[in-house]
C-alpha cells in the first residue's frame, strides 16, 4: 500500500480516472475542484477515505503530492503555487500551453527542489512499453521510419476542448501522446509539419489532424489523429520500420484494451483502459510515487513534458502558416 497523501485538484474524467488509480495505489486521496463538484466525487468514494478539500491552499497544507486534472489554461499558476509550497506535482499533460509557460513551470520545480511529472499515460500502455523495449533492444536494427495514428470520439464533455485558445486543439490535447511517444524512441525533431482540419457533421464536431516530424538523428515519424463523431471506437496502432524489420500494432486486433465510457452510455468509448494488465494510469502514478519516496529517476520527467509542448506549439504553428517549423539545437536540448 502506498503511504502517501496525495490533493487531487479537479473533478473530471482524467481526475476520477487519477482518483481511481491513486485509490488502487492505496494512496489517500482530497479532492478540490473550483466549480464544487469535487464534493460529489468525494462522497462517491467516501467509503475509500477520499476527503473533499474545501481549497488548493488547504491542499498545499496538507498533502505531499499536488495531482492536477484542470482544463489546460489553469496548469501554470497551480503548478506554480505548489512548487512553491514545496509540493511534488503530477499534472495531466499538457503540462502548458506554451513552451515558455512550461520551461517556466520546469525551472521553478528545479529551484524549489521538488519533482514535476508529466502525465503521458502512453509510455505506460503495455502495448507501447513493449515496443519501446523492442526498439532499444535493437529489433528494428536502426530505427527510420514510424507511424502513429490516434482515434477517439470529440471531447465534448466540456465547452473548453474546443476553444483552441484553451485546448490547442487535437494537435496539443490529443496528438501529444504520440509527439512524445515518438521522441522517447528516436529522439529529438529538428523539423515539424503539420495540418488541422475541423468541420461538423449532423451536429456534431469533428477534427482530424497530421504531423511529420524529421528527428535528428534521421528518422521520420508520421501521425495522424481524429476526434470522430459521438461513438467513434478508441482505436491506436503504430508501425515502426528500420534497418533490421518492422514491428507493427493494432489496438482492434488485441484483447488487451477493454473501453469503458466515463459519464456517458457504453457507445461512447473515451477512457481507454487495460484489461489483462496493470491499470496504465496506476503504473505512471505508481512511478512518480516511487520517485517521491524513494528519489529513483522517473520514466517521464519535466524536461520531457516541456519537449512535449514545444513539439505541439510548433506544430500549430505550422499548421496555421502552413509551413514546416524548424526546431532549434538549443530548443530541443534546453
Amino acid at each position: 500500500m502506498l503511504d502517501l497523501h496525495v490533493g487531487l485538484l479537479g473533478a473530471g474524467v482524467m481526475a476520477q480516472t487519477h482518483l481511481e488509480a491513486w485509490l488502487t495505489l492505496g494512496a489517500r486521496v482530497s479532492v478540490h475542484s473550483d466549480d464544487g463538484r469535487h464534493t460529489h466525487l468525494a462522497a462517491a468514494h467516501a467509503g475509500q477515505g477520499v476527503e473533499a478539500s474545501p481549497s488548493l491552499a488547504h491542499l498545499l497544507d496538507h498533502c505531499a503530492l499536488i495531482d492536477i486534472c484542470t482544463p489546460t489554461a489553469s496548469h501554470k499558476e497551480i503548478i506554480l503555487a505548489a512548487v512553491a509550497a514545496g509540493r511534488h506535482v503530477v499534472c495531466e499533460k499538457p503540462l502548458t500551453m506554451s513552451p515558455e509557460d512550461a520551461q517556466e513551470a520546469a525551472d521553478a520545480a528545479a529551484r524549489a527542489g521538488v519533482h514535476l511529472f508529466p502525465a503521458h499515460v502512453v509510455r505506460y500502455f503495455p502495448e507501447y512499453e513493449a515496443l519501446h523495449r523492442a526498439v532499444t533492444d535493437g529489433a528494428v536494427g536502426r530505427p527510420a521510419i514510424l507511424h502513429f495514428t490516434r482515434m477517439t470520439a470529440y471531447p465534448d464533455w466540456s465547452p473548453w476542448f474546443s476553444d483552441q485558445t484553451q485546448s490547442g486543439g487535437i494537435l496539443t490535447d490529443q496528438m501529444i501522446h504520440d509527439f512524445d511517444y515518438a521522441r522517447s524512441l528516436v529522439g529529438d525533431p529538428v523539423r515539424v509539419y503539420a495540418q488541422v482540419r475541423e468541420s461538423e457533421s449532423d451536429g456534431a464536431r469533428i477534427a482530424t489532424g497530421t504531423a511529420v516530424l524529421t528527428h535528428a538523428s534521421g528518422a521520420i515519424s508520421y501521425f495522424h489523429g481524429t476526434w470522430g463523431q459521438p461513438g467513434t471506437a478508441f482505436r491506436t496502432t503504430f508501425r515502426v520500420a528500420g534497418s533490421d524489420g518492422v514491428l507493427h500494432h493494432d489496438s482492434h486486433e488485441t484483447t488487451a484494451f477493454r473501453v469503458l465510457a466515463h459519464q456517458r452510455g457504453p457507445e461512447d468509448e473515451r477512457i481507454p483502459q487495460v484489461a489483462l494488465f496493470e491499470n496504465p494510469y496506476a503504473a505512471e502514478l505508481r512511478d512518480f510515487a516511487t520517485t517521491v519516496t524513494t528519489g529513483r529517476p522517473p520514466r517521464v520527467d519535466a524536461h520531457d513534458g516541456v519537449m512535449a509542448v514545444r513539439i505541439a506549439a510548433a506544430a500549430r504553428e505550422s499548421a496555421r502558416t502552413g509551413r514546416a517549423v524548424e526546431l532549434t539545437a538549443q530548443e530541443a536540448t534546453r
